[in-house]
């Protein structure tokens, strides 16, 4: 018999009933570095977070956790017919409501938004991350510029996934800390990623969001389950997805890297000195490129040319 004090070791040992019943009351899971205490009602969520987190850690409880994330359906007085979900953190609520029928990506970019606010004891840069080999790259870009994408078609080539949004650094360290969550991929992209691989389980598309239609890719099983050791950085790639384009790739010099990584980076004037020695250490012990794609299956052989 599974009590509260014995955890099963994944999500995927839960019936979906039993995922069900953790998850209104707070299913307390490990992402990356962080233990999370995350509560949600709204019916909807149950099946495809079942399915998208299926390969992460349960916590035992009593723990100490790093935040307590809620959804909750709410209504919307005085349209009564039109019902809104609330997302908050440790009981504070960080933005206004949604629609319901958002309720998924609501809790992604809110488990994002948590994580982008408060981890401050890393460098944090706004990039994808992944590796082959044991050797850690840096995918940092603008939104719009096709990394999710481009981690996507990585991961479901065999790549390690560390994440799609974070670089999480230490300060000091050019070691990369793992955090693979559900890949949201925007629009076109959706399209793209299942064409591109028939195993890629992608999870209820949502129109109408602020970024477009989303759906989530889930992360594969051995990314998740690495997650927990950091890896070394050793190459950089700005990439962009331009239309139509050739697969251009050109190295750059490293007061070129230092400018482009420091402006991606969430944190870097709040941390100040730790941020700067970090990103200089890192342009200074890596390779560090940028990449012009619009085909994945020219791309990733073209990364792995980098890498060698």
């Amino acid at each position: 018999m599974t009590t509260r004090d014995s955890v099963p070791g994944t999500v995927g040992a839960l019936t979906e009933a039993q995922f069900a019943s953790r998850l209104v009351s707070g299913l307390a899971l490990r992402l990356g570095p962080f233990n999370v205490r995350i509560a949600a009602t709204p019916d909807q969520l149950v099946a495809p977070l079942h399915e998208l987190y299926r390969d992460y850690r349960l916590l035992a409880e009593p723990n100490v956790f790093h935040f307590h994330a809620r959804l909750d359906t709410r209504r919307n007085f005085p349209r009564i017919d039109r019902r809104l979900v609330r997302f908050s953190v440790d009981g504070k609520v960080p933005h206004e409501d949604m629609p319901a029928d958002q309720a998924l990506p609501v809790l992604e970019w809110g488990l994002n938004l948590v994580i982008a606010l408060r981890a401050h004891n890393f460098v944090m840069l706004h990039a994808a991350a992944v590796a082959l080999d044991g050797k850690g790259v840096l995918l940092p870009a603008a939104p719009g510029s096709g990394k999710t994408t481009l981690s996507a078609g990585l991961a479901l080539s065999g790549w390690q996934l560390l994440s799609d949004e974070f670089g999480l650094l230490r300060p000091g360290s050019t070691q990369l800390v793992p955090i693979p969550r559900p890949l949201a991929l925007k629009n076109d992209s959706i399209d793209v990623v299942r064409e591109f691989s028939s195993e890629a389980y992608i999870g209820p598309r949502t129109d109408n969001t602020r970024k477009g239609t989303v759906a989530h890719l889930r992360p594969p099983s051995a990314s998740v389950a690495a997650s927990e050791q950091p890896v070394d950085l050793q190459f950089v790639v700005f990439p962009r997805w331009v239309s139509g384009s050739e697969c251009v790739v050109s190295e750059l010099s490293e007061n070129d890297a230092f400018m482009l990584l420091a402006t991606n980076a969430f944190n870097y004037e709040l941390l100040g000195e730790k941020a700067f020695t970090t990103v200089a250490e890192v342009v200074e012990k890596t390779r560090c490129f940028d990449l012009v794609y619009s085909d994945l299956e020219v791309a990733i052989p073209a990364l792995r040319d980098i890498i060698g």
